[in-house]
């Protein structure tokens, strides 16, 4: 059995986003995060849920029409994770920690790496942490530092360009 994935799209639409997605019971669970994904563990990110995606979705890069929310999307980073949630100390599923309101998992990317937790917070309100420990770098600012795609190599402006 192989891991679920993640990924990571850059999305610039009416806002400017990362949108992050974790693969649960077969779709992309989807979290708009304003500034993207910190490695520093000392920082909480705003993640907005949003509607879940097709997993063939995972891959899209290129610019979006009017009728798909518009602006344009990059693949910023993608790779797998493993749902690492708990409940009183015994393992949960994935899918309950969502319920619950408390996902946490251990990502392998090829951007960023280590544990993260998502936390509701209220309604679709969610806060995005890093855990202490591996991936984490509290000097680095992954968004700006590492701004292509990993599926072309392409910065937002030339695939705004070429479609």
């Amino acid at each position: 059995m192989t891991d679920p994935i993640f990924v990571i799209q850059h999305h610039l639409a009416t806002a400017d986003h990362y949108d992050v997605r974790f693969e649960i019971q077969g779709v992309l669970v989807s979290w708009a995060v304003p500034k993207g994904p910190s490695t520093d563990p000392r920082v909480r990110r705003l993640a907005k849920r949003t509607g879940d995606h097709d997993l063939a979705y995972a891959d899209y890069e290129g610019v979006l029409g009017p009728r798909r929310g518009g602006g344009t999307v990059q693949v910023w980073d993608r790779g797998t994770f493993r749902n690492i949630s708990r409940r009183k100390g015994e393992p949960i599923s994935a899918a309950e920690a969502l319920d619950e309101g408390h996902l946490s998992v251990d990502v392998a990317g090829e951007k960023i790496s280590g544990g993260y937790t998502l936390i509701r917070t209220g309604g679709d309100m969610w806060l995005l942490i890093k855990h202490k420990g591996a991936g984490a770098d509290p000097s680095s600012e992954p968004t700006s530092a590492l701004p292509e795609s990993v599926l072309t190599g392409r910065t937002m402006a030339q695939i705004a360009e070429q479609g």
